[in-house]
């Protein structure tokens, strides 16, 4: 982490910001206290690029928009119940918050709202010390309540007050500090873990559109398996993901298997870190990454104990896409992130055939069919599979997939591999045999469709004979 006065020279490189001058000179102007607060002020102490300019002020809200209106571009009631507004300043999307100091019911976790009027009461409410600083303007004083700056130096996650009472005012706190962990490579207090395992049910109270978007914004870090340990550890998982806590499979002595929750957590790892060598500066692939980490989940409802201390998990690629779609469902994911998901559990064992011998150019077309727009995840997820620390089998699946990606490329020049379709249309179908729209056309266009996968393009004339012939059998 970057010295604090590297970080005090970036804080103050950030109060001379076009925006953030102009919104201290306006403020200040019209009376009324204004800090950078929050994220910004922990990304520089970190070394971490700024994105969002967060602001806490002791105006209410009607006061903040008759500040902003003059300077500001543009303007967005966001939250004026909450006392927050949005506004473009000088080119920038900025948020200023009326120091609120508010109460919770302990049932839901929506607040009753109540304004403050200082910033150390605002700053205790806040979810982690490290999100509890502030630089005032436009002095430029740092506003350190909790000691987030020892903390930000330990590396470690604490709470302004109370854990439990933090948690208890707001449960979704708890899978924000694992969230944490990943994106800011923390580990948690001694009294943050306890009290995230003591209140653990009260997760229950939160919308399940919530807990998918935090489950989201943890996978989407760099290293997301220390924010998933946490949850299992603490018991939250069993209530918002319980089949990942259920792959820590018993191992006795007499059956062995490869552990299937770290062979999950270290498929997640790999595929991210193909995912950053095969598309370096995109956005995190959320697909990818739920795909990766439930590709197995169907392996506990599937476990045979076999003689010989064999232990089997039959068909459990089609029962984890059963369970990965009621799941995902469940948390409210969208019907495009869960077909995707799904289809590659589903798929995930397809390529280990390929090794017991040669595809045909046939089994290779139905594999990109099958895949369809998933093909290329679809590829990843399976090169992250390889766990095993058999290098030879290792190197002797890598280069069986390399040569099915090969394989796949020489298709796709040769043929339209990504458009498998038969060489005559239904329309065509129709002309050809004198009938009409109905199910006959699509069993002629599915048997042309399996002539396509066998053999490859036949041509217009070939596919005709064959459709003719095919039609005079039938009678």
């Amino acid at each position: 982490m970057p010295s604090v006065a590297h970080a005090v020279e970036r804080l103050g490189h950030l109060a001379e910001s076009a925006p953030v001058a102009t919104l201290a000179a306006a403020f200040a102007e019209a009376g009324h206290e204004l800090a950078l607060v929050g994220g910004p002020v922990r990304d520089a102490f970190l070394g971490r690029p700024v994105t969002d300019l967060d602001f806490t002020t002791d105006a209410r809200p009607d006061e903040i928009l008759r500040i902003v209106e003059p300077i500001a571009s543009a303007t967005w009631d966001v939250g004026r119940q909450f006392g927050t507004i949005a506004a473009r300043v000088r080119g920038e999307q900025v948020e200023i918050t009326t120091y609120r100091s508010d109460v919770y019911d302990g049932e839901t976790r929506k607040p009753e709202v109540e304004f403050g009027s200082a910033i150390t009461e605002d700053l205790v409410r806040r979810d982690f010390t490290v999100n509890a600083m502030a630089l005032r303007l436009p002095q430029r004083e740092l506003v350190d309540v909790a000691d987030g700056v020892e903390d930000l130096l330990a590396g470690r996650l604490r709470t302004p007050q109370s854990a439990a009472v933090s948690f208890r005012d707001d449960p979704l706190r708890m899978m924000r500090a694992a969230r944490f962990t990943g994106q800011l490579g923390f580990t948690v207090s001694d009294d943050v873990r306890a009290a995230m395992t003591e209140l653990a049910g009260s997760i229950a109270i939160i919308s399940a559109e919530r807990v998918r978007d935090e489950f989201v914004k943890l996978l989407a870090t760099d290293d997301p398996v220390p924010g998933l340990r946490l949850l299992v550890d603490t018991g939250i998982a069993e209530r918002v993901l319980p089949e990942l806590p259920a792959m820590q499979l018993e191992i006795d002595e007499h059956h062995h298997h490869k552990d299937v929750y770290e062979h999950s957590l270290t498929v997640l790892t790999q595929a991210i870190g193909y995912e950053h060598e095969r598309h370096a500066g995109d956005a995190p692939d959320i697909v990818l990454r739920v795909a990766a980490l439930l590709h197995d989940i169907g392996k506990p409802a599937t476990r045979r104990l076999e003689p010989g201390g064999v232990v089997s998990f039959h068909h459990h690629d089609l029962v984890g896409a059963k369970l990965a779609r009621k799941r995902l469902r469940a948390l409210r994911f969208d019907n495009e992130t869960v077909a995707a998901v799904t289809k590659l559990i589903e798929l995930h064992l397809r390529f280990f055939g390929y090794t017991d011998g040669a595809w045909t150019d046939s089994a290779v077309r139905r594999y990109v069919r099958d895949a369809g727009d998933q093909l290329e995840r679809l590829h990843e997820l399976t090169r992250s599979d390889v766990t095993t620390r058999n290098r030879r089998k290792a190197d002797r699946l890598g280069f069986a997939y390399d040569d099915l990606e090969d394989r796949i490329a020489a298709l796709r020049d040769r043929e339209e591999l990504d458009a498998m379709r038969p060489d005559l249309t239904g329309d065509d179908i129709m002309r050809i045999l004198d009938i009409r729209p109905g199910r006959e056309v699509g069993e002629a266009y599915r048997f042309l469709l399996e002539a396509r996968m066998d053999e490859g393009p036949l041509g217009a004339d070939e596919a005709e004979r064959r459709l003719r012939a095919w039609w005079a059998e039938r009678g």
